[in-house]
């Protein structure tokens, strides 16, 4: 397994995978970062959300910009998250370009 796994979320009915995935590879030895964006900024509403962020080798971060286009005030930032894990795009750059394999959920 690669010891880095980036994954892009932009649909808001896949936290039950994001969770799993995220999960499994954190178990093979795996870092991780995970970042919401477009409508999948929905599933920083979810339970699993805050489990999601205090993962040991995990990374998250969400594109403010479509927070904030998903209806949410992006003065609050979501439980889990810290003020500068609301981020841009460049996030989604990093993971295609820092990560060794890329899956899109």
């Amino acid at each position: 397994m690669a010891k880095s796994l980036g994954i892009f979320v932009s649909n808001p009915n896949q936290m039950r995978h994001v969770m799993g995935v995220t999960k499994a590879a954190v178990a093979k030895g795996s870092k991780v970062k995970v970042f919401f964006s477009w409508w999948g900024t929905k599933l920083t509403t979810t339970p699993e959300f805050p489990e999601l962020c205090a993962i040991p080798n995990v990374d998250v971060s969400i594109c403010a910009d479509s927070y904030k286009q998903s209806g949410f005030d992006v003065n609050v930032v979501p439980k889990g998250l810290t003020p500068e894990k609301m981020a841009t795009q460049a996030q989604h750059g990093a993971i295609i370009e820092d990560y060794e394999c890329y899956l899109t959920l």
